[in-house]
């Protein structure tokens, strides 16, 4: 049974189609975020649409033309490379000869392909190129490299841990983590280090019926959308503070709703609610945690929950223990994104903060809480154990 995929609300996909506006390729952004570039061509193509532009042929007709002409494109270099690799090697040649073949030709063809149709391994190759260092020392700075990569996709943030995660699943190496906190150290690798301490933003509203604490500092769920968690917090611009409101599920600390405002008032928080309840549609009996913030005490919220048969709940005022969890995420916000960058806009900001929730936190970034999964891929993890179950509806 095929696994579903989350639905996209009206505020991300916009977010999308303004990259898209601003330049940005459907593919290139399919790289970065969770939709497909053809998924992404369809918001887009709409998107002309609705302002009035006609587009020439469709969405599907581009992308059929566009992979019949890569598949061509390498059933051409795969004749040519059999073509000459016929002329140059004998049943029975040894792995060397292949290798020779495949350095004559590195200029015209990848070494990947090279090696795939020649029956070797592209680290065979890569071995036989570089005889004079030691073994040990190929073998140190292939991984160095892989660790470049690992590093740089993390945006800078992946410490030794992350990293070793990374090679472990992505590459599926087998390697010690000392061994790569070490190369790291000798290639001046590093990862940022979280900081302590965050404003509070909460404001107790005193005369608002407030509902019960229904976590009580257990921050576990045993399937997703069973608890979710939520708070507030703030980005300096060069316009003045940008407001994020985020709801947090506590299986895999996915970040499945958000909104982001000049301002704190209630509908921020409705907002991300909102957006919450559209991307998973869960049933009714879920926990919805925050602390004791007007926003989360107010009538407007408390029937929003109602109307989702959503259970509020919430700690205490004030307290960063009673939401350890959501203060957890703004923690490594911060540290990765919000200090390390300025902001001369909110509308920048915004931006900002999208591709880095959207785009890296919940598709690809490791936690620690997750055995150093993703949440999206915690998630998927979960759904092929128990296929029958429906973690949030499809798009």
């Amino acid at each position: 049974m095929p696994r579903t995929r989350p639905a996209y609300p009206p505020e991300f996909r916009r977010q999308i189609i303004e990259l898209v506006r601003a330049g940005r390729s459907p593919e290139e952004l399919a790289k970065e975020f969770e939709p497909s570039a053809q998924t992404i061509r369809t918001w887009a193509n709409q998107d002309r649409v609705d302002i009035g532009e006609r587009p020439g042929l469709t969405s599907d007709e581009k992308e059929e033309l566009a992979q019949l002409r890569r598949e061509v494109k390498q059933l051409r270099e795969e004749r040519e490379i059999l073509r000459k690799a016929n002329g140059f090697l004998r049943p029975g040649d040894q792995p060397v000869i292949c290798y020779r073949l495949i350095d004559e030709n590195t200029a015209h063809h990848d070494v990947s392909l090279m090696a795939r149709l020649l029956g070797v391994s592209r680290q065979g190759y890569y071995a036989w190129r570089k005889r004079a260092p030691s073994r040990r020392q190929r073998e140190d700075a292939e991984l160095t490299e892989k660790i470049r990569g690992h590093h740089e996709r993390s945006h800078q943030t992946y410490g030794a841990p992350r990293i070793h995660a990374d090679l472990r699943e992505i590459d599926g190496l087998s390697v010690g983590r000392k061994r790569v906190a070490r190369l790291m150290r000798e290639a001046g690798l590093t990862g940022v280090h979280r900081r302590t301490g965050r404003a509070s933003l909460t404001r107790q509203d005193r005369q608002a019926t407030t509902a019960p604490d229904l976590i009580g500092r257990d921050f576990t769920a045993s399937a997703p959308n069973l608890r979710w968690t939520a708070d507030i917090t703030y980005v300096p611009t060069g316009e003045g503070w940008l407001y994020l409101a985020v709801v947090l599920d506590l299986f895999s600390r996915r970040i499945v709703g958000w909104a982001m405002a000049n301002h704190m008032r209630t509908e921020l928080v409705t907002d991300a609610l909102a957006m919450a309840v559209t991307a998973r549609r869960p049933r009714p009996g879920l926990v919805h945690h925050s602390d004791k913030g007007s926003q989360y005490t107010s009538l407007t919220f408390s029937q929003r929950c109602e109307e989702a048969g959503i259970r509020p709940s919430t700690g205490r005022t004030g307290s960063c223990f009673d939401n350890a969890v959501t203060e957890s995420f703004f923690a490594s916000l911060e540290t990765e994104l919000i200090d390390r960058a300025a902001f001369p806009t909110r509308h920048h900001a915004e931006q900002t903060l999208f591709a880095y929730i959207e785009g890296f936190y919940n598709p690809r970034r490791r936690h620690s809480a997750n055995g150093q999964l993703s949440p999206a891929e915690y998630e998927h993890r979960h759904a092929a154990k128990a296929p029958h179950r429906v973690l949030y509806a499809a798009a």
